[in-house]
């Protein structure tokens, strides 16, 4: 009889947890079972990167919590999913930024709409976040036009007054987006994220920097924090053109970023059905999947219930079997989710 996904993918889990007794001490998950990153907040439930979105990913038990950075016109961290901002703020109801629309190449890919680095601070902070993606979370639109655009420094003294609050320390997981495109236009990203790591004396248990960029990543060596390469499913990173994904997450591939990262992050269809948890682990790396959702669109077929895409599906089962393959983080829009499946 044919197995069927499910069962192939529990089989796997079994195998790779057994595998995963022999990881070496650098890449141990922490007490208590998987790290649980509240990915840009608990963007499930909130409106992203907004003061409500992390401090409910907090308070559900969220260990880090992830804000992506991006410049202004004075160069100033912001945090924002990317920096083209008609998705995520109301900055297409403000008739005076009317004639700031245009099209840039970011990455190689042209881009319409509005940049956070043709925005000062001071006019950034007369916007209001929205929804993401309201189509699918129309929930969260309740929430539109009531929360400010951040600062990273924000965001470090908001993580440090929730620590404060639930006695534990949450530590922030930033990610320079679109390094090489920001350096090329005068606003690099790791002087002024440094400079806030430093300013702040953020150690390694409350920050650990994130970037699919190599080359981003190594600028930031020397801090005293971890450092976390993200992997995507297709393609390479920007900044090594001649270097893919899937190269860097063969053996050979872990063996050099472990090199200069303590962590990966692949997309969590990497993980299942693979070996790319316990080769990690050889190399000295934790692995820390993205990203959970609770939807049935995000959610593998065998774990869906319903029949709309936005309806939820079985995320706890997900979860279980991330964790038998023995990941040491999750990132997730859900974070209370995936700290209730951690308990068991």
């Amino acid at each position: 009889m044919q197995l069927g996904r499910r069962s192939l993918l529990l089989a796997a889990a079994a195998g790779t947890a057994g595998a995963a007794t022999a990881v070496p001490a650098a890449a141990e998950p922490r007490r208590g079972g998987p790290v649980v990153i509240g990915h840009r907040g608990a963007a499930g439930w909130r409106p992203e990167h907004t003061a409500a979105s992390y401090t409910y990913a907090v308070q559900t038990g969220a260990d880090w919590i992830e804000p992506d950075l991006v410049p202004t016109k004075d160069h100033v961290l912001v945090v924002r999913h990317e920096n083209e901002i008609s998705q995520t703020t109301d900055v297409a109801r403000h008739p005076e930024f009317a004639g700031r629309r245009t099209t840039k190449t970011v990455d190689g890919r042209a881009v319409t709409g509005w940049f956070t680095e043709d925005f000062t601070l001071a006019e950034l902070k007369t916007l209001r976040a929205v929804e993401r993606l309201p189509a699918v979370r129309n929930r969260n639109t309740v929430f539109d036009g009531r929360a400010e655009v951040m600062t990273f420094q924000e965001v470090v003294d908001l993580a440090r007054r929730l620590s404060r609050t639930y006695g534990r320390t949450v530590a922030v997981f930033p990610e320079t987006k679109h390094p090489t495109y920001f350096r090329s236009i005068g606003l690099p990203l790791e002087p002024k994220l440094a400079a806030a790591i430093r300013r702040n004396r953020l150690g390694r248990r409350e920050c650990v920097v994130q970037s699919f960029e190599p080359t981003s990543l190594k600028r930031m060596a020397g801090l005293g924090v971890p450092l976390w390469q993200a992997l995507g499913t297709t393609g390479g990173p920007y900044d090594l053109p001649s270097t893919t994904y899937r190269d860097m997450m063969t053996p050979a591939g872990l063996a050099e970023i472990a090199e200069y990262a303590d962590w990966i992050g692949p997309d969590k269809s990497s993980v299942a059905g693979s070996s790319l948890v316990a080769d990690a682990h050889a190399a000295g790396l934790r692995v820390g999947p993205y990203t959970f959702r609770a939807e049935n669109q995000f959610l593998p077929p065998e774990f869906r219930h319903g029949s709309g895409a936005n309806d939820f599906g079985d995320a706890f089962a997900e979860y279980a079997l991330y964790y038998r393959l023995g990941v040491d983080a999750v990132v997730t829009d859900f974070p209370d989710l995936a700290v209730m499946a951690r308990r068991g």
